[in-house]
């Protein structure tokens, strides 16, 4: 059997891209990198990484201890050029990737991906990057290869589009593109739930704690002790009962609106939406338990609440045992800002393709001298 190829996970969170390559059963981490203490103790529970530093990356490479790997992988903050609330293209998160591209110069991989929100192929971030591939600049040995990709055509839960840059060295041949094996046979909500109970009573999940990297902590919790839901008030759950299957806010009679509400009869149509039962779910965010966020009502229209924190890790892949750390908020924020696990798993099987090819093509040539 071959030696499992050497990877780096930075801005890891809880672990979601990991968990698609090292489910290839090609690859093992050697570090990851995670400023969230919550998120990296979620991290930590669940993967087998050599190391997990949790700490800023600015921190991590101060230290002067990135190990070489084959390959690098991670989503850099986006928030200043996502296309949800407001936008700053010089916040300062938005140049965290140029922290990512120092380890790439330090750790010397053979490839590396970088996830972000499908803003960031156009954004002045990502022309910077591929300036800093051109020839006398930092990463000049490398090559990007781009794409816009659809979680949902990976075999995922959710219509989740993302931007995903395959670096390459030059010299090695392109990757293959990604080809979803689920197009045109989307994956859905309803065979996400099928097996999940719609009653849910509790509203907090179990009281208990654990030291992780000297600081208590909530947790740890298996994904099921997350299926909780909220304490709504009789104007929200009378909201949610005049939803039907597949609406939304706009099918709230006059009288059960807020006078904000009755003034705007435009504008997005998954406020307030159900999930529906034959589709994808919509891009799972980090405030998923909140249907004034989005389409995150259960989509059984007799079920009156949003979606909990163990359907939402489902509709992103997590399996059934992956342990949980932190606070509902903190741990639907790690669940939101979390890559699907099957797109991940389905990039790692192209990249570690390469590595069996270039084992054959030296195979060949030793045998040709």
């Amino acid at each position: 059997m071959a030696e499992p190829l050497r990877l780096i996970d930075l801005f890891a969170g809880a672990g979601g891209m990991t968990e698609g390559f090292e489910s290839t059963g090609k690859f093992e981490t050697v570090v990851a990198v995670e400023h969230d203490q919550h998120a990296a103790a979620t991290y930590a529970l669940n993967q087998k990484a050599e190391r997990v530093y949790a700490g800023k990356i600015e921190d991590w490479l101060a230290e002067g201890r990135v190990p070489e790997a084959d390959v690098i992988i991670g989503g850099p903050p986006c928030q200043g050029f996502s296309a949800l609330g407001k936008q700053d293209v010089q916040d300062e998160r938005n140049f965290l990737w140029r922290k990512y591209a120092e380890t790439i110069i330090a750790a010397k991989p053979k490839y590396f991906v970088v996830e972000n929100v499908r803003q960031f192929l156009k954004s002045s971030q990502y022309e910077e990057f591929e300036q800093w591939t051109q020839q006398g600049q930092p990463l000049e040995k490398y090559t990007l290869q781009p794409y816009l990709l659809n979680a949902a055509d990976f075999g995922a839960y959710q219509s989740r589009v993302r931007s995903i840059v395959i670096g390459r060295l030059r010299e090695l041949p392109a990757v293959p593109d990604p080809q979803g094996p689920f197009v045109g046979s989307h994956r859905t909500v309803g065979e996400a739930f099928a097996s999940i109970s719609e009653h849910v009573v509790a509203t907090e999940f179990p009281k208990m704690s654990f030291e992780y990297n000297g600081q208590q902590m909530p947790g740890p919790y298996h994904s099921h002790e997350l299926h909780v839901t909220r304490n709504y008030t009789k104007l929200s759950l009378d909201r949610f009962k005049a939803i039907p299957a597949g609406g939304n806010r706009f099918d709230i009679p006059d009288e059960l609106l807020a006078e904000c509400w009755k003034k705007h009869k435009t504008g997005s149509g998954d406020v307030m939406g159900r999930l529906r039962s034959n589709r994808p779910s919509v891009t799972i965010r980090t405030e998923f338990f909140k249907p004034e966020k989005g389409r995150y009502l259960h989509p059984n229209p007799s079920v009156h609440r949003a979606i909990t924190h163990f359907e939402a890790a489902r509709l992103q892949g997590f399996p059934d045992d992956y342990k949980w750390a932190g606070s509902k908020t903190s741990i639907a924020r790690q669940i939101g800002n979390a890559v699907p696990v099957q797109l991940a798993k389905h990039l790692a099987d192209l990249i570690a393709g390469q590595f069996s090819r270039e084992v054959c093509v030296a195979d060949v040539e030793s045998l040709a001298a």
